[in-house]
């Protein structure tokens, strides 16, 4: 996975993930909607109408003083421990 900043202020982070696609996206942007202080989490995936995006572009709004990188940061652990969980659990029945 490549990671390349493209914007980033007090309240909006953009981000291209290189080598991903929507399974990871959908997923990342449900654990941020999810995130305290998250105002807005989308991703454009449309390279034909995008002038030549060839990778994802996650876009994360936040409000109340939010800093998106930690924002992103709780979410990405979110993740972890939720593939985690689920690894878990399906050994275990497995």
């Amino acid at each position: 996975m490549d990671l390349r900043v493209i914007d980033n202020d007090e309240e909006e982070l953009v981000i291209e993930i290189g080598g991903e696609d929507h399974t990871f996206l959908n997923v990342l942007k449900g654990a941020l909607l999810e995130t305290e202080g998250v105002a807005a989490a989308t991703y454009d995936m449309n390279p034909e109408q995008s002038g030549g995006q060839t990778e994802p572009i996650l876009t994360v709004k936040t409000e109340d003083g939010t800093d998106p990188l930690d924002a992103l940061e709780a979410a990405a652990g979110t993740v972890k421990d939720e593939t985690s969980a689920f690894r878990e659990a399906f050994t275990a029945v497995a």
